[in-house]
Order: C-alpha cells, then sequence, then structure tokens
C-alpha cells in the first residue's frame, strides 16, 4: 500500500497510543524510526509527520538521560517543523536547558502567539484528561450496577494552524485521549462483567444500591460530559498570527 499524510497520521496515532498504554520497554522505538522512515520519503507533505516521530524519539531520549540521542532528534524535529517550545519545558526536558546545543535549536523555534495559545491549551488537556481519569477510577470504586462510563474528552481544536508543529501535539493529545479511554473502558467493562457474573449467582446482591448507583453515575457522567465540552479551545480574540521567537527558555511553566 502506498504511503499517503493520513495513512501515515494514522499510523503515528497507533503508534503514540500503543507506546502510552504499553509503556516504553514494552513498545520500543521501532514505531517512531518507521514513521519517520516513510514520512520522509514523502517530501515536503510529510514534514510534520516527520517532526513528531523525532519529537517522540527525542523526548524518550531526555527522559532516560540519553543527552546526546535527545539533542540529535530534537534538532531533526525542528528543522523538520517542529516548534512546539511547550513540550520543551517538560521536566524530564528541563535538564537539556543547560546545554548549549539544546539552546541552539530552540533560538530557531518561531510561533505565533495564536500556535502558542493552542500548545497550552494541548498540554493542559493533557494533564485534565489524566486527572479526570485517576478521578473516575476512585469514583468507581464500589459501584454496583453494571453500566459503563466512558471517558468524555474535549473536542480537538478545529482551527488552521499557523505552523505544522501544531499537528503533531494535537495528534499527541489524541493518542492520550484514545489510550486513557481504553484504559478507562478495560477497567469498566470488568468492573460491570463482574456485578452481572454476581447479580446471577448471589441472591444476597444489593439491587437497590445498584439502582440508585446507577442514577448517580449517570449524573456524574452528565456532569463530566458538561465539563469536557466547556473546556474546547477558543482562540483569543486578536492573537496575533506572526512568526516571532518563542518565549525565553525557561520562562514557560509546563502546565501541570
Amino acid at each position: 500500500m502506498v504511503d499517503t499524510v493520513n495513512s501515515l497520521a494514522a499510523r503515528l496515532h497507533e503508534v503514540m497510543v500503543e507506546f502510552l498504554t504499553k509503556g516504553p520497554a514494552a513498545a520500543g522505538t521501532a514505531g517512531f524510526h518507521d514513521v519517520v522512515a516513510r514520512a520522509t520519503a514523502l517530501g515536503p507533505d510529510g514534514a510534520w509527520l516527520v517532526a513528531a516521530g523525532h519529537a517522540s524519539l527525542g523526548s524518550l531520549a531526555g527522559a532516560h538521560g540519553q543527552t546526546d540521542q535527545a539533542i540529535f532528534h530534537l534538532d531533526a524535529a525542528v528543522t523538520a517543523g517542529y516548534n512546539d517550545c511547550v513540550a520543551l519545558h517538560v521536566a524530564h526536558l528541563r535538564p537539556l536547558h543547560h546545554d548549549r546545543r539544546f539552546q541552539a535549536l530552540y533560538g530557531r523555534l518561531r510561533v505565533t502567539q495564536a500556535d502558542l495559545d493552542e500548545f497550552l491549551w494541548l498540554h493542559q488537556e493533557m494533564q485534565i484528561m489524566s486527572q479526570d481519569a485517576q478521578q473516575a477510577a476512585v469514583d468507581n470504586i464500589g459501584r454496583l450496577d453494571t453500566g459503563v462510563s466512558p471517558l468524555p474528552q474535549a473536542p480537538l481544536p478545529t482551527r488552521v494552524p499557523n505552523t505544522l508543529g501544531v499537528l503533531v501535539t494535537r495528534t499527541e493529545l489524541a493518542a492520550v485521549q484514545t489510550a486513557l479511554q481504553r484504559v478507562v473502558l478495560k477497567a469498566e467493562f470488568q468492573r460491570s462483567a463482574g456485578n452481572t457474573s454476581l447479580s446471577l449467582i448471589d441472591d444476597t446482591w444489593d439491587y437497590a444500591r445498584a439502582r440508585h448507583d446507577t442514577w448517580d453515575a449517570d449524573e456524574l457522567d452528565t456532569r463530566r460530559l458538561r465539563a469536557a465540552e466547556a473546556r474546547a479551545f477558543v482562540a483569543r480574540p486578536g492573537a496575533g498570527t506572526t512568526l516571532t521567537a518563542c518565549p525565553p527558555l525557561g520562562s514557560i511553566t509546563y502546565p501541570s
């Protein structure tokens, strides 16, 4: 099958989800290298996918203290159009800020205010999704009903970005949403199946409690859905669309 931008974007999403669900040791880095190689063959149209692959490899190397590899891949990502200066302030990459090679590649980044606003929102949403998944696990402990509660997701931005680097981080958020949704649904189906089995074999099953749990869960699901919808990205009126240097290295606080 001939690769297209859309098919490789889907492949990148799949690789990111596998990495997030299985972990670095099990997933490995072969998938990201594969995306880079195949996207390179697409020429300029595949540049943002090349950037995404290198950025992922650079971030992973940085997390493992592999400074040279991290800077090599991040430099290649920037060359391909990567410009997510917010991502470069995540905790495990901050030790690189003292390296002159990293400072040089960061100095090459250019971004618009409108895109910077979206970068901040995308990373904030990743954190919110993770927190929501953890809270859902706590809220669902002890539920006796057999319903299944999915994890609501804020819609991805649909504005036309000024830089292609935004596409990289949108894909990352989409992968985080998919991975967390799968984890939550797996736990929910296990809980639901366990409750179904118990209701069939246990005469002491508390049906009244189960009904109340269903009502409570439905109400909570509705509140979560509305909260996710309310978090949708809204572009600031008048946000600049002119390319400028990114905020100074070290000046961005990564969303928490």
